[in-house]
């Protein structure tokens, strides 16, 4: 079962900056991406949306429309730690983010399905 270490979330106010990091072990994974969902308030389970996500074959990424130009992710080398930079931070991103290990395309859209998941930090942005 693989376990999560996430840190990073808080309360920013708009156009700030937030930095998320993801430490994932015990896994077994051959070709996987690690990244994150948000979950906003008042949105179920199936409603989390994929925001990033990078790959460990060949370190492509994916951003959700939503937060391209604004988000950057990064790991060190081995995907053994994943950072998400969150800049110019808007009262709609707002949410619960869970880090998650799964399938590239898991990331993609809304109601994704990972292998694993983390326990979740909050992201609140005011305005």
């Amino acid at each position: 079962e693989a376990q999560f270490v996430e840190s990073g979330g808080g309360l920013v106010q708009a156009g700030g900056s937030l930095r998320l990091s993801c430490a994932v072990s015990g896994f077994s994974l051959s070709d996987y991406a690690i990244g994150w969902f948000r979950q906003a308030p008042g949105k179920d389970r199936w409603e989390r949306e994929g925001v990033s996500c990078i790959s460990s074959r060949d370190g492509r990424t994916h951003y959700a429309d939503s937060v391209k130009g604004r988000f950057t992710i990064s790991s060190d080398s081995g995907l053994n730690t994943v950072y998400l930079n969150m800049n110019n931070l808007k009262p709609e991103d707002t949410g619960v983010y869970y880090c998650a290990v799964g399938v590239f395309l898991a990331f993609v859209g809304k109601n994704g399905n990972p292998d694993y998941w983390g326990q979740g930090t909050q992201v609140t942005v005011s305005s």
